[in-house]
């Protein structure tokens, strides 16, 4: 089977470990990358990426010329996009821009026009309700009508789509997997006293965005309302609420319990969640529908949730977008904006550890058959033959 997979996510490296899982899988499958030559990530100026080609035989990653460095849903290719498509003839093209993306639109046209038949997908992140204006809204309807399959991060972007009209076959999977070799279990007793974190201390951990849709500010009223417990919060990103955070802890005494490590390599991440006895996730809703469209925030998927699960970490969650259907009966699940019921979890897990040490199990063993890049790799290709076997 010859796949074809358009993004500009594949410009990281480290983002191609499913699709080149994928290309492993069986004999017979190539799979071809197909990258912006330049992009600029996060539209930052004076900071472009330059891409180049990669050839591990079934796994090829190709740069190819594009119109629009820091925009996904304006990106499109150059001509040179014509002779891939001419060369490697895929039967698989899915393009990773969302539903209203002129690259997928692009590349339903070419596939029309070369008659090279292959079956068209999508992948989308996007689960808040919205309505288009003319002339997007067309845009999409063509872009909907012309596809074969989608795939979507989360269940609320599927039912979205399907409230859209579409009645195709639809896959609910993230697009990124977890790296198992790299978020293991695995002891950390030389980081836990150069942080000063005791053998008795129950570590509390969250990574991300220091940002209030995150919920850090309902995750700490949750433990400054258990204080008499021998906790520490361990805090792994950065953010506007740095401050705040600093100032609320020390107004209620705790400041000696609460840890910010503000930046940290994406390989030394595994070690700071190797300390945690719980990661939670308390995300919460923004989002407001106003004017034909959504304006704020729900959690896509929240892809450490994941990581902790590998590293036998047990999890916590808030009910926001796809984090229940992630967690599962492997973790806990609390209404979000709900501090009561958070410390409600986080006393469950201090006062009985057998019972945390079992969802950390659970979710290990979730994460190990679900959400590996293997994993992964398996259900995207089960999806494909979906796909070219159906009519």
């Amino acid at each position: 089977m010859r796949i074809l997979v358009a993004s500009h996510t594949y410009i990281v490296d480290l983002n191609c470990e499913k699709l080149r899982a994928l290309s492993q899988l069986e004999p017979g499958i190539e799979v071809t990358v197909v990258v912006p030559k330049r992009w600029q990530p996060g539209g930052v100026q004076n900071k472009t990426i330059e891409t180049a080609y990669c050839d591990e035989g079934s796994f090829k990653i190709v740069p190819v010329s594009n119109f629009s460095q820091n925009h996904q849903g304006l990106l499109t290719f150059g001509a040179d996009l014509i002779s891939s498509l001419q060369q490697f003839r895929p039967q698989i093209i899915q393009v990773e821009q969302g539903s209203r993306g002129l690259a997928y639109t692009q590349m339903i046209t070419l596939n029309q026009l070369m008659g090279l038949k292959a079956k068209n997908v999508f992948f989308t992140w996007w689960n808040l309700p919205y309505e288009l204006k003319l002339p997007v809204a067309l845009l999409e309807k063509y872009n909907l009508s012309h596809s074969h399959g989608i795939i979507c991060g989360n269940q609320d972007g599927a039912e979205i789509l399907q409230l859209k009209g579409y009645q195709g076959l639809i896959k609910v999977m993230p697009q990124l997997g977890v790296d198992d070799k790299l978020f293991t279990p695995q002891s950390q007793p030389e980081l836990a006293t150069k942080l000063g974190i005791l053998p008795t201390d129950f570590v509390v951990g969250f990574v991300g965005r220091f940002v209030k849709e995150k919920g850090l500010l309902t995750l700490l009223q949750a433990l400054i309302s258990i204080k008499d417990k021998s906790w520490k919060l361990l805090l792994l990103g950065r953010g506007d609420l740095y401050t705040e955070l600093l100032k609320i802890a020390a107004e209620n005494h705790i400041q000696e319990r609460v840890i910010i490590i503000e930046s940290v390599a994406h390989n030394v991440v595994p070690h700071y969640i190797n300390l945690m006895h719980t990661l939670v996730l308390p995300s919460e809703t923004t989002y407001k529908f106003k004017t034909l469209t959504a304006i704020g925030w729900k959690e896509q998927f929240g892809h450490v949730i994941i990581e902790a699960m590998a590293c036998k970490v047990p999890v916590i969650g808030s009910n926001s977008g796809e984090i229940p259907h992630v967690i599962g009966d492997a973790g806990l699940v609390f209404p979000e904006g709900d501090a009561q019921a958070l410390a409600n979890c986080l006393t469950q897990f201090i006062e009985n550890p057998e019972f945390a040490q079992k969802l950390g199990e659970m979710g290990y063993q979730k994460a190990m058959t679900q959400y590996t890049n293997n994993a992964l790799a398996e259900q995207q290709l089960d999806f494909y033959k979906e796909l070219v076997n159906s009519h």
